[in-house]
């Protein structure tokens, strides 16, 4: 399945000024099929080791962290020469050995030749909770996400549909009736199945909802897992109620997060530990109100006043256990969801184009979804689960602040009406 990732790891390859790369992100998500595959098609040889499936591997950093001693040793291990350049050396699951994390920054000094990738499922949480010696400055970063909504139709042989898409959102002509319903269609598949390989491989080969369903109980349970290694018992309980009530929350009216929600008397003093965990850990993400639209929006946000959104469709489906035909189907007993799972949607689509999304509130009510800088310019964004687009916040938005476009997001076709850019849902990605 075709990942856009791997552009990004071409440009790191042919890159002057390469250093060791730390690929991270939630599990599951594709970290290791994408490396192997980048090192299957780019390189001459790749040497991979796994500190999770072979732990002994940590004893081999012991004695030293210097490339000149590790590459013979790795050599050794790996069945096969390590040669300069032509050899994709890929540590993974990393946060297991601190000492090899550390040996980036000599590889990055002493060794710039050897091409060097690793791979981390909790590095956030790893590095924020024990006293790992941190090589900054010495390593490229990279987060890795879920597939988004265009991976996901060109995992399902719909190439044309997709030129089609991105066509129509550069001109801001509509599509033609019948392939705008079929990428609607694809839309409410894409809530169902989410963005994990693994689900969007099943579906792609059998279009079964139960098998795919399976596997995300068992990422959601592989998650738990996490939570309970890497957390105390105390915080592993804060944890769990915090991940339970996100699911809870998106279903109010209002989406802001609010701790007292999680149970009576819940203060951000008890929960926001937690809560930091989940980010983290790659299974959720916090988006801010901004109390002024300036630039950089960074500087004003509201650290009191925030949204989260789990950070994969599918995953939210099924912690919430919502039957497949209920959401392709849009069932009106969903109505209640519809909107939180349309946010959650764009901001996750949003977040895998590396915008940083904010949300606004004015004195009297009146709230945009997501505010964004976009070609250097601060966009608000509207997001609509149906067709009915008529949005007094938006109004407020523009008249008081006259940005030189919004975007609409909803289930009606492209078009552009009154600085408004209208965008399908399923055309997020183009963003």
């Amino acid at each position: 399945m075709y990942r856009k990732i791997i552009s990004f790891l071409e440009e790191w390859k042919n890159s002057p000024y390469r250093k060791p790369l730390i690929l991270q992100g939630a599990r599951q998500v594709g970290k290791t099929y994408s490396i192997l595959e980048f090192g299957r098609t780019h390189y001459d040889n790749v040497a991979y080791f796994n500190f999770e499936t072979n732990p002994k591997l940590n004893e081999t950093f012991e004695e030293s962290i210097s490339p000149d001693y590790l590459i013979p040793i790795l050599s050794h291990i790996a069945g096969q020469t390590i040669v300069k350049e032509e050899t994709l050396i890929v540590f993974d699951e990393v946060q297991l050995c601190e000492r090899a994390l550390t040996s980036l920054k000599y590889f990055c000094e002493d060794a710039h030749e050897y091409h060097i990738i690793v791979a981390g499922s909790l590095l956030g949480v790893a590095v924020n909770r024990t006293k790992f010696s941190f090589p900054v400055g010495k390593v490229d970063m990279k987060t890795l996400y879920p597939m988004d909504m265009e991976e996901f139709m060109l995992a399902l042989g719909e190439d044309e549909l997709v030129k089609q898409i991105k066509n129509c959102f550069r001109t801001d002509t509509p599509m033609p009736a019948a392939l705008h319903d079929a990428a609607m269609d694809l839309y409410r598949q894409y809530l169902v199945t989410g963005g994990m390989p693994e689900c969007v491989m099943q579906f792609a080969q059998t279009k079964d909802y139960i098998l795919v369903r399976h596997t995300q109980d068992t990422i959601l349970a592989s998650s738990l897992n996490d939570m309970s290694k890497y957390n105390n018992l105390n915080e592993l309980k804060k944890t769990r109620l915090v991940y339970d009530n996100v699911t809870v929350q998106l279903s109010k009216r209002n989406t802001r997060f609010q701790y007292k929600l999680i149970k009576k008397g819940g203060r951000a003093s008890e929960f926001e530990n937690a809560t930091e965990w989940l980010c983290l850990s790659g299974i959720v993400s916090q988006v801010y109100k901004v109390e002024q639209i300036r630039k950089p929006l960074e500087n004003y946000r509201d650290i009191d006043a925030f949204k989260i959104y789990v950070s994969d469709l599918g995953l939210l489906c099924a912690k919430k256990d919502l039957p497949a035909a209920d959401i392709l189907y849009m069932s009106d007993e969903l109505n209640d969801f519809k909107g939180g799972m349309a946010e959650n949607y764009v901001n996750v689509q949003l977040t895998i184009n590396g915008y940083n999304t904010y949300y606004w509130e004015s004195d009297r009510g009146a709230e945009i979804d997501f505010v964004i800088q976009r070609d250097g310019q601060i966009i608000p964004i509207e997001v609509k689960s149906a067709d009915n687009t008529r949005a007094k916040s938006l109004k407020v938005y523009m008249d008081t602040y006259k940005p030189a476009y919004a975007i609409k997001l909803s289930t009606k076709n492209f078009g552009f009406d009154d600085h408004k850019k209208i965008v399908p849902l399923y055309a997020a990605f183009c963003i």
